[in-house]
């Protein structure tokens, strides 16, 4: 017996390959969506073949199994490599000869009806998975998203045009190669409003953000406000090489200030959640964060640790500020996320020996720097160095 899975293209018979429709002339039985077997002419298949509309793999073994027909075919829709069941199809028929052949999928279709090239998209699948579009479009390069059920082409433009991207140049093909097709181009808020049909391939651009640069933005780059601390530049560096976040980390920063290092999270992280207690801090990190691009940042209103409840589990946290807090802090930390890097900033020695003994206590590995940072300073022709107040970095690591 010889099973072949067929990347279908998108579901009609114009985007079915050559390969595609001699495996299927020939086969016995073929399994796949309802939608892909009803909407492919009978003339496509072989004269009493039959047709199982099954999609669960477990399911189609079984039906294999069963049938003890000598050649199978299974459809999927799109292409067989590019989100497809057959990833999870393929270990459950080993013994038995199979063969894999691709399709031509609803990016190709939306890429050529656009007129543009996509080897330098990011190709992401909205379609039954969690999906942030904010921290996709961050990546800079165009984002094409596959959607489905209720995460559509309205509600990725909706977080989308909610992380302030509301003029974002946006595409929506709606059912390529089909009968209702229609290519449409707009901005993230416009067609947050609209409505589209299932099938529909969003490409959102690149989201405007800042050349990357090495961490440790100039202090003059963040809007100041009396009364609202900042984590200096050369700190915030140090705090920064210590939290060690990559591209597929989430973070918090707890007292985010200005919304500096929180910023910087998310010029290099995936994502980024600031909380912050001060209203005028906090409208100041707002304006941060828009000037800067830093658009997967979202800022919460909110005292620590209760703020921290409806956040996602974080690998790197920042601790700038705790309010008095920060036993009740840390330990909800470690609760929510045992192995999460950990940096807390002090300038008192108190909040230095507390932060030490409370991560000793919960089995963190501790490493304590001091930052003493001297500025120059013009003095008419000459220049003067000027003592900054000594800031301890306390680092928390899982063993």
């Amino acid at each position: 017996m010889k099973v072949t899975l067929i990347g279908g293209g998108c579901g009609t018979a114009a985007t079915l390959t050559g390969e595609a429709r001699r495996a299927l002339a020939g086969a016995e039985l073929v399994l796949g969506a309802r939608r892909l077997l009803e909407g492919l002419p009978d003339e496509v298949f072989a004269a009493g073949c039959e047709r199982l509309p099954l999609t669960r793999p477990e399911e189609i073994v079984n039906a294999i199994r069963t049938a003890g027909r000598e050649r199978v075919c299974v459809l999927f829709s799109g292409d067989s490599g590019f989100y497809s069941g057959a990833r999870r199809l393929l270990p459950l028929l080993e013994g038995w000869e199979t063969e894999v052949l691709p399709g031509v999928s609803s990016v190709q279709v939306l890429a050529a009806r656009l007129g543009r090239p996509w080897q330098d998209w990011r190709l992401r699948s909205a379609h039954g998975v969690a999906c942030d579009p904010v921290a996709e479009v961050c990546g800079g390069r165009p984002v094409c998203f596959l959607t489905g059920g209720k995460t559509g082409p309205a509600e990725l433009c909706r977080q989308l045009a909610e992380a302030g991207l509301e003029t974002l140049p946006v595409a929506v093909g709606e059912d390529l190669t089909g009968p209702g097709e229609r290519i449409t181009r707009g901005t993230a808020g416009e067609f947050a409003k609209l409505r589209f049909p299932p099938l529909s391939v969003l490409l959102a651009e690149a989201a405007p953000r800042p050349e990357r640069r090495t961490p440790g933005l100039p202090d003059e780059c963040f809007r100041r406000l009396e009364g609202v601390p900042m984590t200096k530049r050369e700190v915030r560096t140090a705090a920064l090489a210590r939290l060690a976040a990559g591209p597929d980390d989430i973070c918090w920063d707890i007292g985010a200030g200005t919304g500096s290092v929180a910023i910087e999270l998310a010029l290099q992280a995936k994502g980024v959640w600031g909380v912050e207690r001060n209203p005028a801090a906090l409208a100041l990190a707002e304006e941060n964060r828009r000037a800067l691009g830093a658009w997967n940042l979202r800022l919460i209103a909110g005292e620590a640790p209760a703020a921290l409840e409806q956040l996602p589990d974080p690998d790197a946290v920042f601790i700038g500020g705790s309010g008095g807090r920060l036993e009740t802090i840390l330990r909800a930390v470690h609760g929510r996320s045992p192995r999460a890097r950990i940096c807390v900033s002090a300038i008192a020695l108190e909040t230095l020996h507390r932060a030490c003994a409370l991560l000793e206590e919960l089995d963190y590995a501790v490493e304590i720097t001091q930052l003493a940072v001297s500025r120059s300073r013009r003095a008419g022709g000459l220049h003067m160095m000027l003592a900054q107040n000594a800031v301890y970095l306390i680092g928390g690591t899982a063993p």
